[in-house]
C-alpha cells in the first residue's frame, strides 16, 4: 500500500486501508511519502519505487495499491520497475463495486465504469497488442489487435449505454408514478459507511444488507414510509460517496444518482463518531454538485451517536427551521424526530414547497 501526501494534500490511511480489506487484500505494509507534485514517469521518485521493491520482496506482497489516480504511463512504468502489479485508487474502487453490485442494473453500471478506466489504458499497454495480422490467409485491412480491442469495447460500451438509458426511463416513469401519488420523495445520501442502509432499515424495517463496511450497498432501493395520519414518503437508500470519487463510476450511476437529483429532500446521513467527519461532508456536497443535486433541500442527519456517547436531539436555523437531526440507527434513538421533522411543514417549509425556486443552501 502506497499513500504520498502531494502539497498538503494528506493522505487518509484508515481509509485506504479498508479499501483494500473490502477488495479481499490482506494489508502488508504501508508506504507513505511527501511531494511537492507527482512524477511524470512513476508518480514517486525513483527511490521511493525502490523501496516499494524492496518491501514487495521482504512481505511477498504480490500486489501495490497506490491511494492515487495513476495514468496510464505511470501504472505501466511502476510495474516494470516493482517486478508486481500494481493498480491505483480507481482500479481498486471500481473492483468493490463489481464484487458488490447485485442487480442488473448496478452489473450494467459497474461494467460501464471498468470499460472507461481500461480504454485509457490500452495505448501501448502490452506490445502483443500491436502486431499486425499477415500472413497467408491472414492478409487484409492490418486493423492491430489494439485497435480491435478498441473497437470491442467501443461496441460494448454503446450497448451498455442503450440498455442504461432503457433502465433509466424505466425508473423516470416509476419516479412519476411517485410524484403523482402525492408521496415525498426523499434520498438518503452520505459518505460510504455512514449507516445510510442501517437508518434505512430502522425506518422501512425493509432488511436492506448492511454491513461496517465500505460500499455494502450500491443498488437503490425504494420503500414507502409512514410519517404521521395520511401523510407517506417514498424513501430511497444511494450508494455512498467517497472522496476522489471516480469519474467514470459518476457518470456510470448517473441514472441511480439521479434519485438524489430529483428528490423532493435529501437525509444526509453523517458518522457522528467519526472525527474526519468535516471533510467526509465536503466530499458529499461535491458529488452531489456534480450531480445536479446541490439545491435540493438537504436534512443532515448525525448518525451513530451511541458510539459518540451523546443524546438524540435536534437542532434548528435561525429561521426556526430543522437543520440536524442527531440518531442511532442501531439502537433506534431519535428515528421519530426524523418523522417529525419532516412531517413538520413549519420548521421544514422547504419540504413543504418542494418545487420553490429560490435557493437552498446546505447548513455549515
Amino acid at each position: 500500500m502506497v499513500a504520498i501526501e502531494i502539497g498538503r494534500q494528506v493522505p487518509d490511511l484508515d481509509e485506504i486501508c479498508s479499501l483494500a480489506l473490502a477488495a479481499g487484500a490482506q494489508v502488508q505494509t504501508v508506504i507513505t511519502g511527501r511531494r511537492d507534485r507527482p512524477d511524470p514517469a512513476l508518480f514517486v521518485g525513483s527511490g521511493k519505487a525502490e523501496e516499494i521493491k524492496a518491501s514487495c520482496l521482504a512481505y511477498g506482497a504480490d500486489l501495490v495499491i497506490f491511494d492515487h489516480e495513476l495514468s496510464a504511463a505511470q501504472q505501466r512504468n511502476l510495474s516494470r520497475l516493482i517486478g508486481r502489479r500494481v493498480i491505483d485508487r480507481v482500479a481498486l474502487i471500481l473492483d468493490i463495486f463489481a464484487l458488490r453490485a447485485k442487480t442488473h442494473e448496478g452489473k450494467l453500471q459497474v461494467e460501464l465504469a471498468q470499460l472507461d478506466y481500461l480504454s485509457a489504458r490500452l495505448v501501448r499497454g502490452w506490445t502483443h497488442l500491436e502486431r499486425q495480422r499477415g500472413g497467408i490467409g491472414l492478409r487484409g485491412p492490418g486493423e492491430t489487435q489494439l485497435e480491435t480491442d478498441r473497437r470491442l469495447i467501443g461496441q460494448r460500451v454503446k450497448q451498455l449505454k442503450q440498455k442504461l438509458a432503457t433502465l433509466a426511463r424505466q425508473r423516470d416513469n416509476r419516479r412519476r408514478a411517485r410524484t403523482r401519488s402525492g408521496s415525498l420523495n426523499v434520498s438518503l445520501v452520505g459518505y460510504t459507511n455512514a449507516g445510510k442502509s442501517s437508518l434505512f432499515n430502522a425506518l422501512t424495517h425493509a432488511g436492506v444488507w448492511a454491513a461496517d463496511q465500505l460500499f455494502a450497498t450500491l443498488d437503490t432501493t425504494s420503500r414507502r414510509v409512514f410519517l404521521a395520519p395520511g401523510q407517506f414518503m417514498v424513501l430511497s437508500d444511494t450508494v455512498g460517496f467517497i472522496r476522489d470519487l471516480p469519474h467514470t463510476l459518476v457518470e456510470a450511476f448517473q441514472s441511480t444518482l439521479a434519485e438524489a437529483a430529483q428528490a423532493d429532500l435529501l437525509l444526509h446521513v453523517i458518522d457522528a463518531a467519526d472525527p474526519e467527519r468535516a471533510l467526509r461532508q465536503a466530499a458529499v456536497h461535491q458529488v452531489l454538485q456534480e450531480v445536479g443535486a446541490a439545491e435540493v433541500p438537504c436534512l443532515e442527519v448525525y448518525n451513530k451517536i451511541d458510539l459518540a456517547g451523546l443524546p438524540p436531539r435536534v437542532e434548528r436555523d435561525a429561521h426556526g427551521r430543522i437543520v440536524r437531526v442527531w440518531v442511532s440507527a442501531a439502537q433506534g434513538l431519535g428515528l421519530d424526530l426524523i418523522r417529525q421533522a419532516i412531517a413538520a411543514p413549519d420548521p421544514l417549509a422547504a419540504v413543504a414547497e418542494p418545487n420553490r425556486t429560490d435557493p437552498v443552501h446546505h447548513p455549515a
